[in-house]
């Protein structure tokens, strides 16, 4: 079947074994004994120098994140060792484009001779068995392919028959201790999802219950379980408001079997997408409930009923900017009366906000404008070198004399005019919405004072324009006009912040961080 190996002191061989749950299907012949020993057969015959075996058990050949593989490679790389062999190409693995990797392009780079018993391949012979390997790769991965189908179709099969079939049951249940594929209710934890279901109807939010499980030291379910032991961020090992909502919302507190929720996105990949809820497999009075129905229909109403109210967003000129220095992540916006009554948006840090007595960061509390003026400020002052008047003048003078300036103000005009028509009846469309109460009180005073203020800018310029039109000016004066409203309100134009800008920081102290994108202008800062 092989030439005889020549040289046989110049090799240091990995014997690699695996074996999956599919295999052991197949028989004795696929068990590791039996591939060690056919192995070690071959090594004896030609006299080669086994530096280590290499053994998964238990492990898909669609997955190459297996712990003895990546251990062989790391020795490949440490060039201990040049010589691989197996039983079969499948025993390397079952994804057609992850073996043809390995065998056509990895081993021969890192000088590694692949051999694979059963199929007569050796990469250091020319043989017309290893020009059908492509081949023999694809017929693997169908095959792997083929069980995946299988095992999803059991597995479908026993969630629509209310067979819980995950790793471990939602917080508040355990395995039964005889039955297969059913859960009971775990004593020691179900107090505590009551507790959290008593606390939702008596109207207390999901934060609110969230920070008061963190200030009793109540275990997460991921700790109660040892998921996230070792785990490090802000928000290891704390209840999050996110949690508690899915818990609010999960039927199988009623006794209802829900599963499906999540997808892999294939039977070569460990990721998952979340389905749409219409796709969940459900099935009815499978196990104890821990809530009665009646309560968890009023908690579903309750929760459903705060997200229209909690779903705000705001707009202002540094989002996605800007993040807090300690912790990193994202600062978030408050809108809050200031002293004089009026609505004002506020920079708050996200993890302060969310686990406030766990001293996981400090507030960061601040005036939006005040960090939006800053910015602007600083931005000016780094630009000076490069935006001056006496630059831009030539081809602000350029634009004017390519442009009729009596056709564009007329243009410009009848264009403000039609926004300015549109934020009216935009205005009128509001207090129609909060009359009908769509549109909370605080909501509508906000939105209404911004929209009144565009207006009145746009009906400051339409006065402007229109004056103009009757005195006009030369093109210089009309040029130089032009280059001095750039540099009075360009700087605090979004798209010129989001080009010129990387980061901005905001420390405990205060302190804003501006991190340019461009090394000239993080100098001249």
């Amino acid at each position: 079947m092989y030439q005889e190996i020549s040289n046989p002191m110049d090799y240091h061989v990995a014997l690699y074994i695996r074996l999956s749950k599919e295999d052991e299907s197949e028989g004795p012949s696929q068990s590791v004994t039996n591939q060690k020993s056919l192995l070690d057969e071959f090594v004896q015959k030609h006299r080669l120098q086994v530096y280590d075996t290499y053994i998964d058990d238990g492990w898909s050949g669609t997955n190459f994140d297996r712990p003895d593989f990546q251990r062989m490679i790391g020795d490949i790389e440490a060039k201990k060792v040049n010589m691989v062999i197996t039983k079969d190409l499948s025993r390397l693995g079952r994804d057609y484009i992850m073996t043809g990797h390995y065998m056509e392009r990895y081993f021969p780079e890192h000088r590694v001779r692949y051999i694979s018993l059963l199929d007569g391949i050796d990469t250091g012979v020319e043989s017309s068995a290893n020009d059908i390997t492509p081949f023999r790769a694809i017929m693997n991965d169908m095959y792997a392919k083929d069980i995946s189908k299988k095992i999803k179709s059991v597995k479908r099969d026993k969630q629509r028959k209310g067979q819980f079939i995950g790793g471990k049951p939602v917080y508040g249940y355990k395995m039964h201790p005889t039955e297969k594929n059913k859960i009971v209710i775990d004593e020691e934890v179900a107090p505590i999802v009551r507790r959290i279901f008593a606390m939702a109807l008596d109207g207390v939010s999901c934060r609110q219950i969230a920070t008061t499980l963190n200030e009793e030291g109540v275990p997460t379910p991921a700790t109660y379980c040892g998921w996230n032991m070792g785990r490090k961020g802000p928000y290891a090992g704390l209840w999050s408001s996110e949690r508690i909502s899915d818990m609010l919302q999960n039927e199988t507190y009623i006794g209802n079997m829900v599963q499906g929720r999540q997808v892999k996105i294939s039977y070569k990949s460990k990721k998952c997408l979340h389905q749409d809820r219409n796709n969940w497999v459900v099935v009815e009075d499978t196990h104890e409930p821990l809530i009665d129905a009646e309560s968890f229909r009023k908690v579903r109403m309750l929760v459903n009923s705060r997200k229209r109210t909690r779903s705000r967003t705001y707009d202002f000129l540094l989002k996605g900017l800007i993040f807090c220095h300690e912790c990193g992540y994202p600062l978030g916006v408050l809108n809050r009366p200031n002293a004089k009554g009026e609505e004002t948006l506020y920079f708050v840090c996200r993890t302060y906000q969310r686990f406030t007595k766990n001293s996981a960061c400090t507030t960061h509390y601040i005036k939006e404008k005040t960090v939006t003026d800053a910015v602007i400020a600083k931005v000016r002052e780094v630009c000076e070198d490069y935006l001056t008047a006496e630059a831009l003048l030539p081809a602000a003078e350029k634009a004017v004399k390519e442009v009729s300036q009596e056709s564009k103000t007329a243009a410009e005009i009848s264009a403000l005019q039609n926004k300015s028509a549109n934020l009216t009846e935009h205005l009128d469309r509001m207090y129609t919405d909060r009359l009908s109460g769509l549109l909370p009180e605080e909501d509508f005073q906000r939105i209404f004072s911004r929209i009144k203020d565009e207006r009145a800018q746009l009906e400051e310029r339409i006065k402007e324009l229109q004056q103009q039109q009757k005195n006009p000016i030369s093109q210089t004066e009309r040029a130089k006009d032009l280059v001095q409203r750039y540099l009075d309100t360009g700087y605090a134009n979004r798209e010129l912040l989001v080009s010129l800008i990387e980061r901005i920081e905001l420390t405990a102290d205060r302190e804003i961080i501006v991190k340019f994108r461009f090394a000239e202008l993080q100098q001249a800062g």
